[in-house]
């Protein structure tokens, strides 16, 4: 079983807070079952997309998606535009703390 989306983006956002970043929704999906998406911002570093990947094992955990192009940062914006609009239940939480890709690996494990 797991957490209904807008409570684990909720705690998503507590725990960024707590390690001294910041966490924002930039778009709201489904209350319940939407699916997260985790957009890390951080000063001279690449944009990354994060989202939970089902594994055999039933486990979901986050795994890296995208990466922005910085000679083409456009074609980034448009694939996060065009899975929006595939899907309206997704949510799009960015995140803006040091070593995100630890902090994600921590907070997979929240569902």
């Amino acid at each position: 079983m797991r957490l209904p989306a807008h409570i684990e983006v909720s705690g998503l956002i507590r725990a960024a807070n707590a390690a001294g970043g910041f966490a924002t929704v930039l778009a709201k999906g489904e209350k319940d079952a939407g699916t997260i998406l985790l957009l890390t911002v951080a000063r001279d570093q690449t944009t990354k997309l994060y989202e939970r990947m089902p594994q055999l094992d039933g486990s979901r955990p986050f795994s890296l998606s995208r990466e922005e192009n910085p000679e083409n940062k456009q074609e980034f914006a448009e694939y996060l535009m065009k899975r929006r609009r595939q899907d309206s239940d997704t949510w799009l939480v960015e995140l803006d703390i040091a070593d995100a890709e630890r902090f994600i690996e921590t907070a997979g494990t929240l569902s």
